[in-house]
């Protein structure tokens, strides 16, 4: 239960998991934690984070409190960010537990949110911006995607096909493509489509 009442609270705060990690001077991975029940914080700290939303210690732990609604618009649901992708070389796609965000889907068992590092992708995509990836294996050329190359490093980049070749391409001009061809091709894992992004304030 106070997994989803923090979650409920924050979210009525207007407050992302990284506000609260820096209200509270610990990791965001820690807050993603607590809103999934992986753990629990200490006495002390959930006295202190009953502070920062504003209510009392028990109304954090109690299991009612009417003055505190959902905040889910209709047809949206939780979505795992489960982990990282790198807006560059070099990066494993997913590799760190963020929590829960919310999203407008229909089937969401079938996605997944990355938290994308790096600025390869600016303008458009920025560094600690959330991707919504739908997971699948295959891409048509143009379309955005999360893609694992060589040894499990992940990328997000546009997918593009020339002949016999796959081009990934980042936003930012200052970053070089990068071609994949011949036998590589063998080892280009898909992971999903970018279906949206959200920037995190």
């Amino acid at each position: 239960m106070f997994a989803q009442r923090l979650r409920e609270l924050r979210r009525l705060r207007g407050l992302s998991q990284q506000a609260v990690a820096k209200l509270l001077g610990v990791s965001q991975q820690a807050v993603g934690k607590w809103e999934t029940g992986r753990s629990t914080p200490d006495l002390q700290t959930v006295a202190a984070l009953a502070g920062q939303l504003g209510v009392t210690a028990d109304d954090l732990l109690g299991e009612e409190s009417p003055a505190v609604a959902p905040y889910q618009a209709a047809g949206e649901h939780l979505i795992p960010v489960i982990g990282t992708v790198r807006a560059g070389y070099g990066a494993l796609a997913m590799e760190e537990d963020y929590g829960e965000e919310y999203a407008r889907v229909k089937d969401p068992g079938s996605y997944f949110y990355l938290k994308v590092k790096g600025d390869s992708m600016e303008p458009r995509i920025s560094d600690g911006d959330l991707a919504l990836v739908h997971r699948q294996n295959t891409l048509n050329s143009g379309e955005l995607g999360v893609v694992v190359f060589g040894e499990g490093e992940g990328t997000l980049k546009k997918y593009i096909v020339r002949g016999s070749s796959v081009v990934l391409q980042p936003f930012n001009p200052a970053y070089p493509a990068q071609v994949i061809m011949g036998e590589d091709l063998d080892h280009l894992y898909i992971a999903g489509k970018v279906v949206e992004t959200k920037t995190k304030w």
